[in-house]
């Protein structure tokens, strides 16, 4: 039977909470392209996205009992999950670029001015939307991805979170400006890289 109501939703949880696994199948058929999606725009790869994925739901099955609910839905604390379990990826990722460049020898015939052409020819907007996002604290990426991203109102993104309604308005305000800034900062530098192009 699909999930086509939030009563529906609540009551596959429930069962799934008690241990039911196609209850819980039916909530992973009805989430999974959603929190992929989101994993998408935090990572690199399809292939990364396709881990958090999978990593979101073995830790909602793991911690059934404690998942909150807002709505009659998951959906809220699958998002914040998946960017939980993405932020570790990429820390991990880069602790581990750290220790191989601090192994490598220096290339010393390496010219800049590749590596800046083939950085501006391969990184889109989304990229760089990516890149600024990624920068931001955890507390304003759960905000933009339960609002902008993922549209929840104020007061579930509130429910999601722990948070009043206007704090989650507050906060959804200054990450919108901190990430716009970032993007046009970042395109700026860029273009006084290379002279004016983009």
């Amino acid at each position: 039977m699909s999930i086509t109501t939030p009563d529906d939703e609540a009551a596959r949880w429930d069962s799934a909470r008690a241990g039911d696994s196609a209850a819980f199948g039916a909530i992973f058929d009805l989430h999974r392209n959603r929190v992929f999606h989101q994993a998408q725009r935090m990572l690199p790869t399809i292939h990364d996205a396709e881990d958090i994925t999978a990593a979101t739901f073995l830790e909602a099955w793991r911690r059934r009992e404690s998942v909150r609910v807002v709505d009659g839905s998951v959906i809220g604390w699958l998002l914040v999950t998946a960017n939980y379990l993405a932020r570790n990826l990429d820390r991990s990722r880069r602790r581990y670029r750290t220790l191989l460049d601090q192994m490598r020898e220096p290339d010393h015939t390496v010219d800049p001015a590749d590596d800046v052409a083939d950085r501006l020819d391969t990184q889109s907007m989304t990229g760089r939307v990516r890149d600024a996002l990624s920068r931001l604290s955890k507390r304003d990426q759960d905000i933009i991805t339960l609002c902008l991203v993922q549209q929840l109102s104020t007061a579930d993104a509130a429910a999601v979170l722990s948070v009043p309604a206007g704090t989650v308005k507050s906060r959804l305000s200054r990450a919108k400006q901190r990430l716009a800034a970032d993007v046009l900062a970042t395109l700026d530098n860029e273009s006084s890289r290379t002279g004016g192009a983009r």
